[in-house]
């Protein structure tokens, strides 16, 4: 099948019956136009029936403007945990009615030097930055008037920061767990190591600052468990450690859905019901939260939104500032009230 021929300036001008010149004035807001209301809506008309849309070459070779960013990643793109990041800057571009370049660079530093200088050469409109896990980057100067923002870490040349609130995630999900009555509660995950570090996270300490806060405001001190690492094989060895030595815990707080995983294949291996016996919640909400049986209750990283806002920042008339999105608590079926101990 052949792709239709495009419409043409010379086209809208021969339906419209108006000199090329005047119909280029109109259809690029071009200043200095005398030409009627009439003539002008005439034209306009003449384009939506033809389907014309004026040559983006040409508008960034008069604007001075390509209408593309820029967004590189460290490992964003290619992992299924951070894709809602890439449909952020995809759907952020199209509502400004701008194409995306797209880069991968790992974690090495002279590959996001190399990534920036290609966005450069290519004179894209602005830059995003977007990183998998929300840490301190270095990254080089970009010149004055482009515009610039890290989804989801820091830099260390100062460009604006978008991050997760992970504050108040923390508080929300403490109070979840207290408001459904539980007070003898395990958490499993604090990572002091990482947290400390900016190199290794940004967000993590708040993370547990707000958890430790929000259990504080409720008079409720539970047993921390310092892991080295959040994976599967983590949330299976300290939950079985946990409930053996407290066995009075009716509710685990994962640092991450992947600790949350090994929690539930502990629990389901012991025939431990979820949340009859015990509760489980979590952070992140990663899409295979939402396929466990029974559903994990999960404060959500707003991949998605943090993304959208950066495009929103560096094509917009809004002063480029740091920010904070709130993750919302994603709420299913592993929350219940704390089940009835025998005596």
């Amino acid at each position: 099948m052949s792709i239709p021929k495009r419409p043409t300036l010379a086209d809208v001008a021969e339906l419209s019956g108006m000199s090329k010149t005047a119909v280029s004035l109109i259809l690029n807001d071009r200043p200095g136009s005398r030409l009627s209301q009439e003539a002008a809506e005439r034209i306009r008309v003449a384009a939506a029936e033809l389907g014309y849309k004026p040559n983006p070459a040409a508008q960034s070779l008069r604007l001075g403007k390509t209408r593309s960013i820029g967004f590189i990643s460290n490992e964003v793109t290619i992992t299924r945990y951070a894709s809602a990041m890439t449909r952020g800057v995809l759907a952020g571009a199209k509502r400004w009615d701008h194409t995306v370049l797209m880069a991968e660079t790992g974690s090495d530093v002279a590959d996001l030097r190399l990534a920036i200088e290609q966005m450069l050469d290519r004179r894209v409109d602005g830059i995003v930055i977007g990183l998998m896990g929300a840490r301190l980057v270095d990254a080089p100067a970009l010149p004055d008037g482009l515009p610039a923002v890290i989804v989801n870490g820091r830099t260390t040349t100062g460009l604006p920061s978008i991050l997760p609130d992970e504050h108040q995630a923390g508080r929300t999900v403490a109070q979840t767990i207290i408001d459904a009555g539980h007070r003898s509660i395990g958490v499993i995950g604090t990572l002091q190591e990482i947290a400390s570090d900016p190199r290794q996270s940004v967000t993590i300490g708040a993370r547990f600052d707000g958890l430790r806060e929000g259990f504080a405001a409720a008079g409720v001190e539970p047993l921390w468990r310092e892991v080295p690492a959040w994976s599967p094989a983590v949330g299976y060895d300290e939950v079985e450690r946990l409930r053996r030595e407290h066995p009075e815990i009716t509710a685990v707080v994962a640092g991450n859905d992947n600790v949350a995983f090994g929690v539930y294949q502990a629990l389901a291996e012991r025939g431990v019901r979820v949340p009859d016996e015990i509760s489980v919640i979590s952070f992140d909400d990663e899409e295979l939260a939402g396929y466990l049986r029974p559903g994990l209750t999960t404060s959500r990283l707003p991949y998605q939104e943090m993304a959208e806002i950066a495009v929103d920042m560096i094509l917009g008339d809004r002063r480029l500032k740091d920010a904070l999105v709130t993750m919302p608590l994603t709420r299913r079926e592993s929350v219940g009230k704390p089940a009835q101990r025998s005596r």
